[in-house]
């Protein structure tokens, strides 16, 4: 029973660290935009990373 005296205020610390925490990065912007990062990827140009005898090798779909 005694336990309970030490883990109530580290639960209550532990919360508090939270809760600090996440309007820390609220007011940081951390959560501004949420869409564009899922979207960036659809976009990246990686023409230029690709080998040009890999670029004629692959084969067409039709």
């Amino acid at each position: 029973m005694e336990i309970i005296f030490l883990l109530i205020p580290i639960a209550i610390i532990l919360t508090a660290f939270a809760a600090w925490a996440f309007f820390w990065n609220v007011n940081n912007g951390q959560y501004d935009d949420l869409e564009s990062p899922a979207h960036s990827i659809l976009y990246d140009d990686d023409d230029e990373l690709i080998p040009d005898d890999a670029k004629q090798k692959q084969p067409t779909r039709d």
